[in-house]
């Protein structure tokens, strides 16, 4: 069960790309099939996985899942991965259970709305950007998932963009996140020069016993 883990992440995502380039072609009815029925796919595979997690926990009770090798630069090798453990399990649970139950809503209360496709490609979106926020076993793999949760952000409080107040709104929430993503790109090179990796079990091991002022100021 285990290696299904990825899915949990696929799912929604290719519910996005669906909805993303179809939804002027599909009727409510078949974009609340898709947005709905992708996040309620990862929903249940969770409930799986913490079934299995709780009966036969993987070794070390840490399950990692190597997606593939993003770059290598040097000694600089990012890859994307997915990890599983107690508290991101749980976080799991929370994205998607909660997350299924929000799209389940959204699919009567959206009813009639002229945009009612896109709405859900911004929501599936949104889920996978939380799922590798949550489940990503680096720093920059969780960046992406960072970012991707402020552009859903950004997207999702300008929804209604033809009342001004909306598009203030999200350009006010687009900015002040930026700021912080900047702050948080800046931390990253700052780990990566003293410390050498971005992987966050390897920092968790490495950065207690340094001393060094600029890791207590990113910390």
């Amino acid at each position: 069960m285990f290696n299904f883990l990825f899915l949990v992440c696929l799912a929604p995502l290719l519910g996005f790309v669906i909805l993303a380039f179809s939804r002027n072609r599909l009727s409510e009815n078949a974009a609340a099939m898709i947005g709905v029925g992708t996040v309620g796919i990862s929903a249940l595979i969770t409930l799986g996985l913490a079934i299995q997690f709780c009966t036969r926990p993987p070794a070390g009770d840490v399950f990692t899942q190597p997606l593939w090798q993003w770059l290598q630069v040097g000694n600089f090798a990012p890859r994307f991965a997915l990890r599983l453990d107690g508290l991101s399990l749980t976080m799991l649970g929370v994205v998607t259970g909660v997350g299924f139950f929000i799209h389940l809503f959204a699919s009567w209360y959206m009813r009639g709305d002229a945009a009612y496709a896109r709405f859900f490609s911004y929501m599936n979106l949104f889920i996978a950007s939380m799922l590798f926020l949550v489940l990503g076993d680096n720093l920059l793999f969780l960046y992406f998932g960072w970012e991707g949760v402020g552009l859903c952000s950004y997207l999702l409080i300008g929804f209604w963009y033809q009342d001004p107040a909306n598009g203030a709104a999200a350009r006010k929430a687009f900015v002040v996140t930026r700021i912080g993503d900047a702050l948080m790109a800046i931390g990253l090179f700052w780990l990566y020069r003293d410390l050498g990796t971005l992987d966050i079990q390897q920092l968790i091991l490495l950065a207690p016993p340094s001393s060094s002022s600029v890791i207590r100021v990113i910390a």
